[in-house]
């Protein structure tokens, strides 16, 4: 029934804007497929003023008439793969920084560098002097004051370098984004719908530079640590919120890449494309849509309370499982200690101990990730009985997320028990994000499609039909005569 819309739908305005379309060529993207040349297709005029709720298939009708009319094409509907590829590649090296922001924290090496260089600190101390004045540097730190002063220089440089990669690789992930963004988005090789997303994401980048730095900050201010009655250490707040916003970036390249490299799977092959809409319009997938959601922000938050335990090194206590201590949980007493609160009357008690208390702080991890198992689990049942309902690939995703969800708690029990090695630690909050990329893959998987992906890939499958028609034809008169 689907096909048969499309297909009615598309012949009505094709046979009015085909010509203007072939004869604009201000209009045409090059974008080869096997099968299928579809330049004349990618641009449809999508005026301003249109919004989202009034973006329907009779105004794109319209707005294809209307370029028919005047031979003219404004905006790119659909962008490069290479767009896709690319985004997906640069989403990969956020993935390698989460990891070796992870190590530099479990080394304690994220404030051997006391200063924020965003240009020259590109360039590591090169001779004897210069590590020398560096490492005097570091002395003045509160860090080296209290817990390091009997590391000597070539200790010094160990750290050092943990720091200033991850630095390093900070800024490698800016120029592999910006530069090629603006590349694409001036050789209107990717819509402006991607466009508005890539600036969102390159500000997002810039600001996560920042606060790296107010991060690092929080840990050097010895006025700051007093106030929080700690140790030299980042504050677990701003250690979250730089992991928070890595996450959402990470989140937002590797979306919008798999959205790109889908929409161009559909434009190869359009009979494919409808026989998957067909299969994503059916209501009976309306809640698994929003159970995928739900995980996808359960996974995140999970891993934001994760950042809470690394920020307080809540790890290093009640080091078994699954009770805490002798009992399933700690005491009242201890988990509400009336010792964070800052206030007199206390009217802080309850946020402070949730998320300053060691102690609550890694209570509520623990029942963050273990509802996080138990809902994968019980979407995956959900699944399994609805298979023949749900798009194969999507199947495929939710069984992956099985696996990586139970291999990720064996992983968090483990660095529990063993009190928080290097090693496994590392290993978990690689699966922290293995886990949300699975779960971010699996929503992406049952979205359905734009409306202008829906009447693209109707005109396409139109142009198909009419060729194949067309071939039918001159085969027959062949054989006639």
């Amino acid at each position: 029934m689907l096909r048969s819309v499309f297909t009615k739908s598309a012949s009505n305005f094709f046979a009015t804007s085909r010509t203007a379309l072939f004869n604009s060529t201000r209009s045409t993207f090059v974008n080869p497929t096997a099968s299928i040349k579809t330049k004349w297709l990618t641009k449809i005029p999508i005026q301003k003023s249109i919004s989202v709720r009034s973006f329907s298939n009779g105004a794109i009708l319209k707005q294809v008439q209307n370029t028919a009319k005047n031979g003219q094409a404004k905006n790119l509907l659909n962008s490069s793969k290479w767009v896709g590829y690319w985004l997906v590649g640069t989403s990969g090296l956020v993935f390698g920084i989460v990891v070796l922001g992870g190590l530099t924290r479990l080394t304690e090496s994220g404030l051997s560098i006391t200063e924020w260089k965003p240009v020259t600190g590109t360039i590591p101390p090169l001779n004897q002097k210069e590590w020398e004045e560096e490492f005097a540097k570091y002395k003045e730190s509160p860090e080296f004051k209290q817990l390091n002063s009997h590391i000597s220089l070539d200790e010094f440089k160990f750290i050092f370098f943990m720091e200033w990669v991850h630095r390093l690789w900070g800024r490698a992930i800016g120029a592999i984004f910006v530069l090629p963004a603006i590349y694409f988005a001036t050789a209107k090789k990717s819509s402006p719908h991607v466009n508005r997303r890539l600036f969102g994401l390159a500000c997002l980048l810039g600001l996560q530079g920042f606060i790296g730095w107010w991060m690092v900050k929080s840990g050097l201010d010895q006025e700051q640590l007093d106030e929080r009655k700690s140790k030299p250490t980042v504050s677990q707040y701003r250690l979250t919120t730089h992991l928070g916003a890595a996450f959402l970036l990470y989140m937002g390249m590797l979306w919008t890449g798999l959205e790109i490299l889908r929409e161009s799977k559909w434009v190869k092959d359009p009979n494919y494309a409808l026989k998957l809409f067909s299969k994503l319009d059916n209501p009976a997938l309306k809640p698994l849509r929003g159970l995928s959601l739900g995980l996808l922000g359960l996974t995140f938050a999970t891993a934001m309370t994760g950042g809470l335990v690394a920020g307080l090194d809540a790890g290093l206590i009640y080091n078994t499982f699954p009770h805490m201590g002798d009992d399933w949980i700690p005491s009242k007493r201890e988990l509400m200690d009336k010792n964070f609160a800052r206030k007199k009357d206390q009217s802080d008690l309850i946020w402070r101990n949730m998320l300053e208390n060691p102690t609550t702080v890694q209570l509520n991890h623990r029942i963050f990730a273990t509802s996080t198992f138990f809902a994968v689990l019980a979407v995956h049942m959900y699944c399994n009985k609805r298979k023949n309902l749900i798009p194969r690939n999507a199947l495929k995703s939710m069984h992956s997320m099985m696996g990586i969800v139970t291999l990720q708690l064996g992983l968090g029990i483990a660095t529990l028990i063993y009190l928080v090695p290097v090693s496994l630690a590392s290993l978990h909050q690689a699966g922290a994000i293995a886990l949300l990329t699975n779960a971010l893959v699996f929503a992406s998987q049952l979205r359905k499609p734009r409306v202008p992906m829906r009447i693209l890939i109707g005109g396409l499958f139109s142009k198909q039909q009419t060729q194949n028609g067309s071939k039918i034809l001159s085969a027959a008169s062949k054989l006639a005569k």
